[in-house]
């Protein structure tokens, strides 16, 4: 609206009514627009609007950036990671061999860095057995709930197909073999049906996707200077599901290909299976390059391996590290009826290590290598399969993902 000097001025002089009427008219175009607001009547450009708060999650954790159909956008998460979600979407396990759990976690441990430095850093698992002797079986009951046999019991010295007499429950197939038909299903083919990714890191194993042919016998059992790979310790190969598949060549590679795949959240998978060889993963004492083996080996090799873990871009979004052992020393067994799918490997314990626990925590919860599968696949929202889904099973909980809000 023009003022009112400004109109007693128009009825003064009819010459300057001209240039008084444009002025006007530019004094009413700029009211105008300062007043205005952009359409729909939202906030103006730079007033500020709400922005919604992500759900709890890492400390380190970056904001996310999804696409509509729940995968990653370029630059953001890497596939299938759950970051924000207040659970883990990186997982990594490390198996070491052979040792029960007094002699790791108990009092004068020859493994400093495992039982002090990494236990201070995570939640120990008190109560976790191994469900059967000798090792195999137990590699194979991490990524596939199926239970031990008498092959697999012998650690499988002959690489022989598994024959199948029939099926029962929980998600069982009965016979006896090593190489398991491509009808029984395992978390790696789960993580790749759900769009998420998965690799077996095998210390010293010279080819990817290394096994012996069907029917032969398996020249991996024992270690060999420059060759301590065992293929008794690598579960995948064990699965016609996988070894016919492209997968394993691209998949189940040597260890020395984690470094690389460390370096950024995009190509760290979102299970990383890690398999130390024959000396560095504690079985033989002494190994054949002279090293002393046993536990103060395994503890080097940690000592060596897990700092890169732990400060690489995907463990620190969202990471769990869990360190275990196949089975315990000797005969040991744990009590019976204690964990569904039995405790017939001893007492071996496990740590586990994430921005979603607190550091020198424990639990007694009683757990078992199916426990640890039904735990990654609750974790993906996968399916259990075999004896992670028996009735009674405990899978990782508030026990164990203890960390204090952030």
């Amino acid at each position: 609206m023009m003022s009112r000097n400004v109109a007693v001025t128009l009825n003064r002089k009819p010459a300057a009514r001209a240039t008084w009427l444009i002025l006007a008219a530019v004094l009413t175009l700029v009211a105008t627009a300062c007043d205005s607001t952009p359409p729909g009547g939202g906030p103006s450009p730079g007033t500020g609007s709400a922005t919604q708060t992500p759900g709890p999650g890492p400390a380190t954790a970056a904001p996310s950036s999804r696409n509509p159909d729940g995968g990653a956008s370029a630059g953001a998460e890497s596939p299938g990671s759950t970051q924000g979600s207040g659970k883990p979407g990186h997982v990594f396990v490390i198996n070491l061999e052979n040792k029960g759990y007094e002699r790791v976690w108990g009092a004068g441990s020859a493994a400093p860095y495992l039982s002090e430095t990494l236990r201070a850093k995570g939640v120990l698992l008190s109560e976790y057995y191994g469900i059967a002797h000798n090792s195999n079986p137990n590699y194979l009951a991490q990524i596939s709930g199926q239970a031990s046999n008498p092959m697999t019991r012998s650690d499988c010295p002959r690489y022989a197909l598994f024959e199948q007499t029939g099926a029962t429950s929980p998600g069982q197939v009965q016979g006896t073999g090593c190489v398991y038909p491509s009808s029984v299903p395992t978390v790696a083919g789960q993580l790749s049906a759900a769009g998420k990714t998965w690799k077996g890191y095998m210390e010293d194993m010279q080819t990817p996707c290394q096994h012996p042919e069907p029917g032969a016998k398996d020249d991996h059992q024992g270690a060999q200077v420059g060759d301590q790979y065992a293929t008794r310790h690598n579960p995948f190969v064990y699965f016609a599901a996988i070894t016919s598949s492209p997968e394993c060549h691209s998949n189940v590679v040597d260890l020395t290909a984690l470094a690389g795949d460390l370096q950024s959240t995009g190509t760290t998978p979102n299970l990383s299976y890690i398999t130390p060889n024959l000396c560095n993963d504690g079985h033989d004492s002494p190994c054949v390059d002279g090293s002393p083996g046993g536990l103060e080996s395994a503890d080097a090799w940690l000592r060596q391996q897990v700092p890169a873990i732990l400060d690489s871009p995907a463990f620190r979004q969202d990471g769990m590290l869990v360190i275990t052992f196949d089975e315990a020393e000797g005969n040991k067994t744990g009590p019976s009826g204690m964990v569904p799918g039995g405790t017939a490997g001893g007492r071996i314990g496990a740590l586990v290590i994430s921005p979603f626990t607190q550091g020198g925590s424990s639990s007694d919860k009683p757990y078992n290598h199916f426990s640890l599968l039904a735990s990654i696949e609750d974790i993906f929202s996968l399916p259990r399969l075999g004896y992670a889904g028996a009735p009674g099973l405990n899978s990782f909980g508030a026990d164990v993902f203890n960390a204090r809000s952030r």
